[in-house]
């Protein structure tokens, strides 16, 4: 289509005149990020000026950066818990926004450990699809011809529960999927979905899943892209497929659909989209039969382009297990997202996973960052009697890591996300920043401290070693076992062996917990070797499927299909009995790592 030349992009040729437009927004939103700032800032501060949160700390109607930082502290979630609480409780006065509080979103169950109920307002919905509304028109600058098929993307609902004074608690996909923004979201070539809104909408994971899946196959040649929210949720999908293709090839041959799916919207529509296939059956039985399921993506939709899925941060240990199954399809990782705001969006979401960086959109909400020294842990924290400085987005350094603080329309102010964020460069005024990680501690037996970077790339680096053996981690995680004396940490481990005739011995296993030692930090190897404070580090080797069942089980008490990942440290007993009840194996460090006392500080 031929598109109006005052509409080109600096970005690249637009496909249409739709996606310049949205082009040029982008354009204009990153050429003018500090000027942006100062209008969203203003904005919320003015028209919250008289909620109780902002006169508690005598803002007296102030709407300037410099009041605003001098006045307002930073705060945790546990700061304004007491402040949410009320609300959930049925408080409706203007507490934190001035508009009406419509549900909280419940992140992450993973995150930090705990579920947090994050207040949003009505409003909120058309800035999260503003952002959505951005993303095609900069994949088609990569991929063209998105528009002559559809996307296989799976996508869920959690059952959403209620506070005391029923206001809906549910996570921000679920609140996405189910508003008005979604299920009658106007036709667009380049955004036609294989699943409908009935399998997306259905509650029972089970019956959206297989529906899913079922008319992914049904129109297999037609598919240019296969996503999920995060990379763990795609190859659930794949695994969902192992495990239940008979059926599926069953239903595809009779025309029929499987008695056990119940849901009555669900079955009305595929009634009418199913038809007698024998030759697709077939063509499933014979690839679905095979043992070896390298490629199986792109043999059973031959015409993906890509994979659009979350492989950044803790996600990243999927990208072996995803190349296996898609023959090495190019990964997108398209937008940078949480419960509390959406933030910004990848501009080259073609690149290597390891290069993602992310634009942060200075319209989303007032952002501030927080110096972040991963080198001076021992640094003193800060109190309100002694805030930080923090540094506005326009000021960035490139090569610095900052912690994200931001203050949002829906009344979160100077919040403290928790992640931590490196300045990779600007497109314009508007830095671009690498997700680097959550900050959190995962696993401590002494003075050691070992955080999830840190334990990814020890796992990184140990499963080196199996590469040989034709053998990946496809999943793990971690505990801190205090029972012995010392302590030590425990890995636990979901293995792939492509050849089951040449599986990793024990020594290699036993090498591989060496390995780990040996990319932890030094505090840890002091105590190893000097202190002895710590014991060797241990390796359990899980059965094939056994994370599967920890999903399921997290699922069952309440987690989001959607957001669940895969803890990368537990110590909840259930869970604990659950692994230690599929261990086939269990390696030990058979030395002690390389440590020496000119690493001191």
């Amino acid at each position: 289509m031929a598109v109006d030349s005052t509409l080109s992009s600096p970005l690249g040729p637009p496909a249409c005149e739709k996606d310049a437009k949205a082009l040029q927004f982008i354009e204009e939103m990153t050429r003018n990020a500090d000027a942006v700032q100062e209008r969203v800032l203003a904005e919320i501060l003015s028209r919250n000026a008289e909620t109780e949160y902002l006169k508690r700390f005598k803002l007296g109607g102030a709407t300037d950066r410099e009041t605003f930082k001098s006045k307002i502290p930073v705060i945790t979630y546990e700061d304004v818990q007491p402040e949410i609480q009320r609300i959930a409780n049925g408080d409706r006065s203007a507490i934190l926004s001035a508009h009406p509080i419509s549900e909280f979103l419940t992140s992450s169950g993973t995150s930090a450990g705990e579920r947090k109920l994050m207040p949003t307002i009505k409003e909120e919905l058309d800035r999260r699809q503003l952002l959505y509304s951005l993303l095609m028109p900069v994949m088609n600058l990569y991929v063209p011809g998105l528009d002559k098929g559809k996307g296989l993307y799976f996508l869920f609902v959690k059952s959403e529960t209620r506070t005391p004074s029923g206001l809906l608690a549910r996570p921000v996909l679920t609140s996405y999927y189910k508003s008005d923004h979604f299920k009658t979201r106007p036709y667009d070539p380049y955004m036609v979905y294989t699943s409908p809104n009935e399998a997306i909408l259905c509650p029972d994971s089970f019956q959206s899943m297989y529906t899913q899946m079922l008319c992914g196959l049904i129109e297999r040649n037609q598919v240019l892209r296969l996503g999920a929210v995060f990379a763990s949720g795609l190859l659930r999908a794949i695994r969902f497929l192992q495990l239940n293709w008979p059926e599926l090839a069953r239903d595809i041959r009779t025309g029929t659909l499987n008695t056990r799916i119940t849901d009555p919207a669900l079955r009305d529509y595929m009634d009418n989209v199913m038809k007698p296939d024998p030759e697709l059956a077939s063509f499933m039985m014979q690839e679905c039969s095979k043992e070896n399921w390298e490629g199986i993506i792109t043999r059973i939709w031959p015409n993906t382009k890509y994979l659009d899925v979350i492989v950044t941060g803790a996600m990243a240990q999927y990208i072996p297990t995803l190349n296996y199954y898609s023959g090495g399809l190019p990964l997108a990782c398209t937008m940078y997202a949480s419960s509390e705001c959406y933030f910004g969006l990848n501009l080259n979401p073609m690149c290597k996973p390891s290069e993602v960086s992310y634009t942060i959109m200075p319209n989303m909400a007032y952002f501030e960052f927080l110096p972040h020294e991963p080198w001076n842990s021992n640094s003193p924290g800060f109190t309100r009697d002694s805030p930080p400085r923090l540094v506005d987005l326009a000021d960035v350094e490139v090569g610095k890591e900052y912690e994200l603080v931001i203050t949002t329309y829906a009344g979160l102010y100077r919040y403290r996300v928790g992640d931590i964020l490196r300045v990779t460069g600007f497109h314009n005024s508007a830095p671009q920043f690498h997700f680097v990680r959550r900050k959190n501690v995962l696993l401590s037996i002494d003075s050691d401290k070992t955080d999830e970077s840190e334990l990814q790339r020890a796992v990184e680096n140990a499963s080196k070693l199996l590469a040989k053996f034709n053998t990946s981690v496809v999943e793990y995680t971690s505990y801190a076992d205090t029972k012995t004396i010392p302590g030590h940490y425990v890995i636990y481990w979901e293995l792939l062996t492509k050849d089951s005739s040449n599986s990793p011995s024990q020594e290699v296993l036993n090498q591989c917990c060496l390995e780990m030692e040996e990319s932890l930090n030094s505090v840890y190897r002091q105590c190893r070797v000097a202190d002895h404070s710590i014991g060797p580090l241990e390796i359990r080797v899980v059965k094939s499927g056994t994370f599967e069942e920890l999903m399921d089980y997290a699922i069952s008490r309440g987690a989001s299909i959607n957001q669940y990942k895969v803890p990368r440290c537990v110590n909840f007993t259930p869970i604990m009995e659950l692994l230690d009840s599929r261990v086939v194996s269990a390696h030990f460090s058979p030395d002690l790592p390389h440590w020496t006392p000119e690493r001191r500080r």
